[in-house]
């Protein structure tokens, strides 16, 4: 599950984002401070930071450039400020984003995938432009084309496209909703349960012992192991 630290000196913002967060399957940490913020941020290592610019102490520019310094965690800047200045500097200084106060929950949500969509990345070692290799595994998503156990194996597209992002994934668990989001894309009209139908489908395809496997987090979503 991705962690998302949350800092803003506003509980009942930061609790309402939270909110929103957690129901599209998102881990939060919420902190009122600049300085609670870096000491949360070593211990919690969140894969996205939301970070208010006004905060009592360090302030949100201090704690990005303190960020910066040794890690590249995607931030988004929220705040009140909505002169060009502001959003520039914030950029300037590592920001991957910036929402002005009040904003639609949704949008935040857009954006926060959006910009986890762009960093987070398969590990180099396992992926070769589109191409995947675990034990007797190997998807190509250049030909779609998977390969099992030496032999090839049709798979229907969308099939192809769900082993393949969550084996570009490994430990990762995606909620039913980010996987339709991912997949068959925002504006897909359907229900989870086509998730499902396909994760089924997978498996019945690959049958038998191996290094790897699709896990079922129960309440939450899927996970590749392996």
């Amino acid at each position: 599950m991705l962690k998302i630290l949350i800092v803003d000196d506003d509980t009942n913002i930061s609790e309402l984002i939270s909110l929103y967060l957690n129901k599209e399957g998102y881990d939060t940490r919420e902190v009122a401070s600049g300085k609670l913020a870096l000491e949360v941020f070593q211990e919690y290592k969140p894969d996205l930071v939301l970070l208010d610019i006004m905060l009592p102490g360090a302030d949100g520019y201090d704690v990005c450039k303190e960020i910066r310094k040794t890690s590249r965690t995607p931030i988004i800047m929220l705040t009140a400020k909505g002169e060009v200045f502001d959003k520039v500097l914030g950029l300037e200084l590592g920001a991957d984003d910036y929402m002005v106060k009040p904003f639609d929950p949704k949008e935040l949500i857009a954006r926060v995938k959006a910009v986890l969509r762009r960093n987070i990345q398969p590990p180099e070692e396992e992926k070769v432009k589109n191409r995947i290799v675990l034990d007797n595994l190997i998807i190509d998503k250049d030909n779609y084309s998977v390969t099992y156990e030496g032999n090839l194996v049709e798979l229907p597209p969308k099939e192809l496209e769900v082993l393949y992002f969550l084996a570009s994934h490994p430990k990762q668990v995606f909620t039913r909703e980010q996987l339709l989001d991912k997949i068959w894309g925002y504006d897909f009209v359907g229900d989870t349960r086509t998730v499902d139908v396909h994760i089924k489908r997978l498996r019945d395809k690959f049958e038998g012992d191996h290094a790897w496997s699709i896990k079922t987090v129960w309440g939450v979503g899927y996970k590749f192991e392996r």
